[in-house]
């Protein structure tokens, strides 16, 4: 039953498409377009926490390979094939640029990175603005990924789940290290 409403929904949004947007959620889907937001990131934080960024980027460097590699795992634990995968749904699936990806789409790697990455920062950077703005483009990215016929909603939804509760964790564990050492700073 979940199953089927997921494919009815993946199926609705998948149609809404047009050439234009096409060529935005593909480029959207590319990691090396979110280089600059992240590297920006970094950069941010490296000048407002100072002599703890190098602890923070060990933490942040913890939450990525988190992020990355608990979602493969589940992929090839859970093995539920991509739409564009799928046999049942052949000439149905509405792709860009013939892209598919690997065999196995639960859960979206994309969304849970995104995430991770927009819990983890606005965690860090606590600004209203920010938040906004950082939850907007991981929903985004995340949405792409059901554009292109590569995830049901459901691989998407459970992706930013378990990103933003890993971004969520490691922050905690952040806080919990920083106050530890905090006391033993000069």
């Amino acid at each position: 039953m979940a199953e089927q409403l997921d494919q009815q929904l993946f199926l609705f949004l998948n149609s809404a498409n047009s050439p234009f947007w096409d060529k935005i959620m593909y480029i959207l889907s590319l990691k090396l377009v979110w280089a600059p937001l992240y590297i920006a990131i970094l950069i941010y934080l490296g000048f407002k926490y100072k002599r703890r960024y190098l602890i923070i980027l060990l933490f942040i460097i913890l939450a990525v390979t988190l992020s990355d590699r608990v979602s493969v795992l589940i992929k090839y634990a859970v093995d539920r094939p991509r739409p564009c995968h799928e046999t049942s749904l052949q000439g149905l699936v509405h792709m860009v640029n013939g892209m598919c990806g690997g065999m196995y789409g639960f859960v979206s790697s994309h969304a849970t990175n995104s995430f991770n990455a927009a819990f983890l920062s606005l965690m860090f950077i606590k600004r209203k603005w920010y938040t906004v703005f950082i939850i907007i483009w991981a929903s985004a990215v995340s949405y792409s990924r059901i554009y292109l016929g590569v995830h049901y909603p459901g691989d998407v939804l459970c992706g930013a789940i378990l990103g933003a509760l890993i971004g969520w964790g490691v922050y905690k564990l952040f806080e919990a290290f920083d106050k530890r050492i905090q006391p033993l700073a000069p």
